[in-house]
């Protein structure tokens, strides 16, 4: 895997101990996570640049994990920057242009809905409180990505207790490039 990068890209507020991505990233020490200087009140810009600089540091293919509202930075970093980015796993967006959405972050919406120019994969779940099943199919076609359902999860945070998430690691495993049983998907 020395030929692929994996960046994880955690949601507001960082990803805990027993969130997926913490747990992919103790089981697999060369994923590399993404560090904001603020978490709790993101500003946009700001978590812009520090993923151009993370996908830039070097010119080895990436692929990003992100999470809730780092999926719509993706889709912002998308829009303006480019880098070696291979493919994307977005799951559960979190849709900032909700009437409902919490305060606090600054610059998000409105959600870029260009196609994206690598290999995407978006993850919802059928009852996600921070997004519907149909603004979810909206994202995917909009990113030119394919949609997986997960089944009913909620936010498919730490609260959904998913372990090491065997779904969403066989997804990453066939963005990455190893082969991936398709019959476990269905």
């Amino acid at each position: 895997m020395s030929d692929v990068r994996v960046l994880i890209l955690p949601g507001r507020g960082n990803s805990g101990e027993q969130h997926w991505q913490s747990i992919w990233e103790s089981n697999h020490p060369a994923y590399q996570r993404v560090l904001q200087k603020e978490w709790d009140n993101p500003d946009l810009d700001d978590w812009v640049q520090a993923l151009d600089a993370a996908i830039n540091h070097d010119q080895t293919p990436v692929v990003l994990v992100a999470h809730s509202l780092s999926v719509s930075l993706v889709s912002h970093w998308a829009k303006h920057h480019s880098g070696p980015v291979k493919a994307a796993l977005l799951v559960a967006p979190s849709d900032v242009e909700a009437e409902d959405y919490p305060p606090g972050t600054v610059g998000f919406a409105p959600i870029p809905l260009q196609p994206l120019p690598f290999r995407t994969v978006v993850v919802a779940s059928t009852d996600d409180p921070k997004v519907t099943l149909a603004r979810a199919e909206q994202f995917a076609e909009a990113w030119g990505a394919t949609l997986e359902i997960a089944g009913a999860h909620g936010h498919l945070g730490s609260a959904a207790e998913l372990g090491a998430w065997d779904f969403g690691a066989r997804l990453l495993r066939g963005l990455i490039g190893e082969k991936v049983d398709k019959a476990v998907l269905e």
